[in-house]
């Protein structure tokens, strides 16, 4: 099967199109952080930089920390960018860019996202971390792919009655961390929970401005739901679609999260900064 170039879309130089890379710039433990200025917080710490680049959102650099390589992107915020970097992501390692046919042989890589989010339960506090289990996927885009082999239908059954969701609305989907970058990240000191990921920020999210809510209950119901142990901790707008799109490409993705603010309490942390700094460093010495 050849991919049509309105489909695998390149660059003059023989990039991949919104990414601008080619396939000897990344590495096969990949960093995704949603803020571009996020880059160098983490880059900061490697022994050395070998390619660093730039389009839109997307900043790019791949370096050697402590003789690992390590790429770091920034994806920019929201299911749609992560549509967008994971698919060039995987399409830069699964498919020969000069004949634009998939490889015998697939590479699967190593995701981490390291991100921020906001707590959905009293005893998690701000400045905490928390290692997400599941992606709550809220946001229907993962419905545009066969998305079922990858999806758990016994935990969205019971989200959905639980919420009672609105039908109009795209089903919920639970998808599941890569159990060997779970043992490999996990301490003592980290919470642990499904992590719900929204379309947006602001109605998706719970948050009223100006706008009413379809659901404005829909937080409590969240944060309120538990099956079989598992409960909802917080709330962000990458993990499952990271999650969902890893399980059907073959690639390995965890998500951990500094909490900056607690919207059960109200309350927000008084050095966001430093909270993510400190995860920067627990990643570090763990990738």
């Amino acid at each position: 099967m050849i991919i049509k170039e309105s489909e695998l879309i390149l660059n003059p130089n023989g990039s991949i199109y919104h990414l601008n890379l080619k396939p000897e710039n990344i590495a096969e433990n990949v960093i995704f952080v949603g803020d571009q200025d996020r880059v160098e917080k983490i880059t900061k710490h490697f022994d050395s930089i070998e390619f660093k680049i730039q389009k839109r959102e997307f900043k790019s650099q791949t370096g050697t920390y402590k003789g690992k390589r390590i790429t770091v992107i920034s994806t920019g915020i929201g299911p749609d960018n992560i549509d967008i970097v994971l698919n060039e992501l995987d399409a830069l390692v699964n498919i020969d860019l000069n004949t634009r046919q998939p490889k015998k042989t697939l590479t699967s890589l190593n995701i981490l996202r390291i991100g921020t989010s906001g707590s959905l339960q009293t005893d998690i506090p701000v400045d905490a971390f928390v290692m997400s289990t599941h992606g709550l996927d809220l946001n229907a885009m993962l419905h545009a792919y066969q998305i079922n082999p990858v999806s758990n239908p016994d935990i969205e059954n019971a989200f959905v009655k639980h919420t009672n969701w609105n039908s109009d609305k795209g089903r919920p989907l639970i998808i599941e961390n890569s159990s060997d970058l779970e043992k490999k990240f996990y301490s003592d000191s980290v919470f642990k929970g499904m992590t719900a990921t929204a379309g947006g920020f602001y109605g998706p999210q719970g948050r009223v401005l100006r706008l009413p809510l379809q659901d404005p209950e829909l937080n409590h119901k969240i944060d309120t739901f538990n099956f079989k142990g598992f409960r909802v901790t917080n709330l962000e707008m990458e993990t499952s679609v990271i999650y969902g799109l890893s399980k059907l490409l073959g690639h390995k993705a965890l998500s951990l999260n500094a909490i900056i603010a607690n919207r059960a309490n109200g309350t927000f942390s008084k050095n966001p900064g430093l909270a993510v700094e400190n995860l920067i460093t627990y990643a570090l010495e763990r990738i």
